[in-house]
């Protein structure tokens, strides 16, 4: 080949490489923020939230839609992204693909519980189509998000659809404000009182503290009296959490499915 003819074929194969390797586009966060924004309902100035199910079934295909983005999304692209791309996406599946889980027995449930039988949890069961492979929710969870991210923020984050669990927020978790979105998950969930409050002269708190002790680092007691201030209020009880004078005991976890037909959150 001629020098000329090289020169030629490079300033081709040049002009045509943007087209032939085009990344496939990334989920589009907001699709899942729409149907947050109009099926779920926040409580107590955002402590809380109920979802709209029956809306949401209403609006299942776009959903169905939203999940198939997700998808598309292959381990090495994934793989190519910063950490904060990487965990939003992780939680937004979580929690997509929850609503996804219920819709598919709702109304006839009461319960996420209702989903799982004697051998298996619906926690377990591998049904999620999600980075080449065949996931379960506690796949997510337990093997992607809390021991690669190490961040305890993340059980303020993905829901159960249970009443006693952190809030559905009404929004799609995004990396540029990712930060702060689980900040203000946090805040929110601690200062709920009733998942976590002083009364009868102990810090009773949410049983997640319990189940996931190694998450509160360095251990749930000294974790929490870190954030007095969320969890009682000004003064005497706020100390007393600081100093870590009160026992620490854990609620009951209200496993009630969190819709809007509930009137007890």
């Amino acid at each position: 080949m001629t020098p000329a003819l090289q020169r030629r074929t490079l300033l081709l194969a040049t002009a045509a490489w943007p087209f032939g390797v085009e990344a496939a586009p990334r989920p589009d966060h907001a699709a899942w923020t729409a149907l947050l924004r109009r099926h779920v309902r926040l409580l107590r100035g955002g402590q809380a939230s109920q979802v709209d199910y029956a809306g949401m079934a209403r609006d299942r295909q776009p959903l169905r839609q939203y999940l198939a983005q997700l998808n598309s999304v292959t381990p090495t692209e994934f793989a190519g992204w910063p950490a904060a791309e990487r965990m939003a996406l992780l939680i937004n599946a979580y929690n997509a693909f929850t609503v996804e889980l219920v819709l598919g027995r709702y109304p006839q449930l009461d319960s996420i519980k209702d989903l799982g039988h004697v051998l298996q949890s619906p926690w377990r069961k591998r049904w999620i189509p999600l980075l080449g492979q065949t996931l379960s929710l506690d796949d997510i969870e337990h093997e992607r998000l809390r021991p690669v991210f190490n961040d305890a923020r993340i059980h303020f984050a993905v829901n159960c659809a249970s009443i006693g669990c952190p809030m559905l927020r009404e929004e799609a978790y995004v990396a540029e404000r990712l930060a702060a979105q689980l900040e203000e998950q946090q805040q929110r969930f601690l200062s709920d009182r009733t998942r976590n409050r002083v009364a009868d002269g102990a810090l009773q708190v949410s049983k997640l503290f319990d189940w996931y002790a190694a998450d509160f680092k360095p251990e749930p007691a000294a974790w929490l009296a870190r954030h007095a201030a969320l969890l009682a209020n000004p003064g005497a009880e706020q100390a007393q959490v600081a100093a870590r004078q009160l026992p620490l005991r854990f609620l009951a976890y209200d496993w009630r499915l969190n819709d809007v037909r509930s009137d007890t959150l």
